[in-house]
């Protein structure tokens, strides 16, 4: 006789739980996997995003790698060159020095005399 104050009547299979006590934790349980639904989608999303950013990086990393082969190719057959200037004899690099010299002091000379 007490079961039969808790609602409508006892559920299948005489446990107690009454329809709407049922109903409630469907509800519940519903709203929580919608929940977790929306959180695991984001979570998708944010992967998703964070893979292509990675492959962006790791194409720019790629090509700054080629760029500085390519510069340190350069500075290698600039410093080949600059040894290859400093083994020459000295006597000729003080003669272009001195010819130099003599040649910007000349174009001052006259730029100062023209005025």
């Amino acid at each position: 006789m007490r079961r039969a104050g808790l609602g409508d009547g006892a559920a299948a299979g005489g446990y107690g739980y009454t329809n709407s006590g049922y109903s409630v934790y469907e509800e519940e349980n519903d709203r929580l996997t919608e929940s977790l639904r929306t959180k695991v989608s984001a979570i998708k999303s944010l992967s998703i995003e964070i893979g292509t950013e990675v492959k962006n990086q790791n194409k720019m990393l790629s090509e700054m790698e080629n760029d500085f082969d390519s510069t340190g190719g350069l500075l290698g057959a600039t410093m080949g060159r600059l040894r290859t200037l400093s083994r020459g004899s000295q006597t000729k690099l003080l003669c272009y020095m001195m010819l130099f010299s003599l040649f910007v002091f000349f174009v001052i000379y006259w730029i100062i005399k023209l005025r």
